[in-house]
């Protein structure tokens, strides 16, 4: 399929950092969009809750899409390990709710799943490698992969590593959490140079979305950019971006460090690399220096 004027895309979860990007991109090929959301923060937003098959269903199908995206997700890791349960509907009963309508309106189905499933046994990890999820975010939204990859045939899961983008209104992810300590005044921040990981720009990641489902090519896909990175180095290079170098010191701790505020499982790596996107000429993600790059302008 093509996205064109008189295309009809449904995006659920479409409320957060990932949502303004793709929600921005699809609306750029003049596509008619319907965007839902629990936190209903935006005009362009109506109320939808992944959880309710039957209001989804109901509401999905009067709207009569060509293509259902699915971007909802609670990713706080220490809710999820709090709140298991609030965990498993929205991650995974949410995924198969949406999964279900899809197959059976005989539509694609687009799943975001996380480079988290993995339990860091390796540096880094393709497309083919087995997950091993540790804790109980990374756990659901594996289960919402397996059941997508299993029993909707036209299915597109794209994997997505240690996303950024949204600037400082939306971001609620690494980036902006360093970014507030500065603009609270700190002068010393303490960051972790034990966790290996991809970031992933939304900008990029919404681009390359609209590309792999016009290409109609269905199946799981690992979608992170270039280039490899810890913590440290992309604190480093954000610190860097905003000119702080001289004026702020970056004091490299462990995760121990963090064990009272971050206690949920994390494995060491969670690195990805898009070796089938690659392949079929599909992988439209930049280095992530060059994405944190223009990112870093929001918080100018």
């Amino acid at each position: 399929m093509k996205f064109k004027p008189n295309t009809r895309v449904y995006i659920a979860g479409c409320g957060g950092m990932l949502g303004e990007a793709v929600f921005a991109r699809i609306a750029a090929t003049g596509a008619i969009l319907l965007a839902s959301d629990i936190d209903v923060n935006e005009p362009w937003l109506v109320y939808g809750d992944v959880r309710d098959c039957g209001s989804m269903g109901k509401a999905i199908r009067s709207f009569e899409p060509d293509v259902i995206i699915n971007l909802a997700a609670l990713t706080d890791l220490e809710h999820c390990e709090r709140e298991p349960e609030d965990s498993w509907l929205t991650n995974a009963l949410g995924a198969e709710n949406l999964g279900v309508i899809a197959a059976k309106l005989d539509v694609p189905y687009v799943y975001i799943s996380t480079a988290g499933i993995f339990g860091g046994e390796k540096d880094c990890y393709n497309d083919f490698d087995t997950p091993n999820p540790l804790a109980m975010y990374a756990k659901s939204k594996y289960y919402g992969e397996r059941y997508v990859c299993t029993n909707v045939p036209k299915h597109f899961v794209l994997r997505a590593g240690w996303m950024m983008g949204g600037g400082p209104k939306k971001d609620k992810k690494f980036i902006n959490k360093i970014y507030k300590q500065i603009q609270a005044g700190a002068k010393i921040l303490n960051v972790v140079n034990d966790k290996l990981g991809t970031p992933t720009y939304t900008v990029d990641f919404a681009n390359g979305m609209v590309k792999i489902i016009e290409s109609e090519l269905y199946g799981l896909y690992n979608q992170v950019c270039s280039g490899t990175s810890s913590r440290y180095e992309v604190a480093v290079e954000f610190i860097r971006l905003l000119g702080h170098e001289s004026t702020i010191k970056i004091n490299i701790v462990e995760s121990d460090f963090f064990a009272k505020d971050y206690f949920a499982p994390r494995p060491a790596s969670e690195q990805l690399v898009n070796q089938k996107l690659n392949q079929l000429g599909l992988n439209y993600m930049r280095d992530w220096k060059i994405c944190l790059a223009e990112y870093a302008n929001s918080f100018r």
